[in-house]
């Protein structure tokens, strides 16, 4: 069998109006962080059910450290999986304390035994001193900590997490993922979170499964995907960016409006083919001493920064990054030139 943890095999789901995941192949390393990002009805949930045990398959395996949990006609039950599980509506019992609520699944370990480990978890998540408080005398941050510390108190071979972050403000859940992550890697412990939010993805995994209508497109490390994206629909749903069109003038370059672009290796397209660049606002700069000049139609403060967007002599509005200090108006014909080596390509 596979020295993956997880390994997923030509899973096919499906609901009485159809198939939801279909032919899905996928894998995790020992301690390795991964997520299924995608938007709403992509399948992403459903395969995390699967895994979790409670979801029936069509066809298809589902392994755990070389154990296997399910295949069309056999399912190993939930409890007996070795999977802990974190929900999106975090699910704390609210007349119990922190420590009771950590404690919960561990009635079958002794006394000495279960009150270490929750003096172990408490520290793990910060929260040494609170083990005495109930829910509600907690953040909406802490309450998620304390259910995290709750699914891996039984020490699961695998976490799985659902949206765990999705009732909070986007600062905060920006901030927990990454809470989240280093909590887990001091643990070693191999987990998946499911989100629909790009940032939260970025904060938390190793590699990133983007899941469109019940496939994966593309399975990578977080820069990966935003740089090197494979299919048009990962390129624009990490992040984003415009398509513009251009025509292949030799095996490393291609002439479009913003001039001759060079990439650092050969482009897989015959010569005089037209093709489209894909480009994101952090490859586009604002320069007051470039010579290529475009129109500013919108501008939006960020900070740190402007997001402008500039219109160029074809008529295709492109997003430019711009110091925050460099306060153009609307209007006026500015400096912008190109910052990229690694041109994302796809056919026209």
């Amino acid at each position: 069998m596979d020295t993956a943890a997880v390994m997923i095999r030509n899973l096919n789901l499906s609901y009485q109006d159809g198939l939801v995941v279909d032919d899905v192949t996928l894998g995790l390393n020992p301690q390795e962080l991964g997520c299924l990002l995608g938007p709403s009805g992509c399948g992403k949930s459903t395969l995390l059910r699967a895994v979790a045990g409670f979801q029936e398959l069509d066809s298809g395996e589902i392994w755990l450290d070389n154990q296997l949990l399910s295949t069309e006609r056999n399912r190993v039950p939930p409890e007996n999986r070795g999977v802990g599980m974190v929900f999106q509506d975090i699910a704390l019992f609210p007349h119990l304390t922190v420590a009771e609520n950590i404690a919960f699944g561990l009635t079958d370990w002794s006394e000495p035994i279960r009150s270490k480990r929750i003096a172990e978890l408490l520290d793990l998540i910060g929260l040494m001193g609170l083990d005495q408080r109930y829910p509600h005398e907690l953040s909406g941050g802490q309450q998620q900590r304390v259910a995290l510390a709750r699914a891996m108190a039984p020490k699961p071979k695998l976490l799985l997490l659902d949206e765990p972050f999705s009732g909070l403000d986007t600062e905060l859940r920006g901030r927990l993922a990454s809470e989240v992550r280093t909590i887990l890697k001091s643990y070693g412990i191999c987990s998946l979170l499911v989100t629909h939010d790009q940032r939260e993805a970025f904060d938390f995994a190793d590699r990133i499964a983007v899941m469109h209508e019940g496939h994966i497109c593309q399975f990578d490390t977080p820069f990966n995907l935003y740089h090197e994206p494979t299919d048009p629909f990962v390129a624009h749903f990490v992040g984003p960016g415009e398509m513009i069109d251009a025509k292949i003038t030799s095996p490393r370059s291609v002439s479009s409006p913003l001039g001759v672009l060079t990439n650092d290796e050969d482009l897989e397209y015959p010569i005089d083919s037209w093709v489209q660049i894909f480009l994101r606002p952090d490859d586009l700069i604002h320069d007051d001493g470039s010579s290529y000049q475009a129109m500013l139609v919108g501008k939006h403060f960020r900070g740190a920064h402007h997001l402008y967007e500039v219109k160029l002599d074809n008529g295709v509005i492109l997003g430019c990054l711009a110091p925050s200090h460099h306060n153009h108006a609307i209007g006026e014909m500015i400096g912008v030139r190109l910052d990229i080596e690694h041109l994302v390509v796809f056919p026209k």
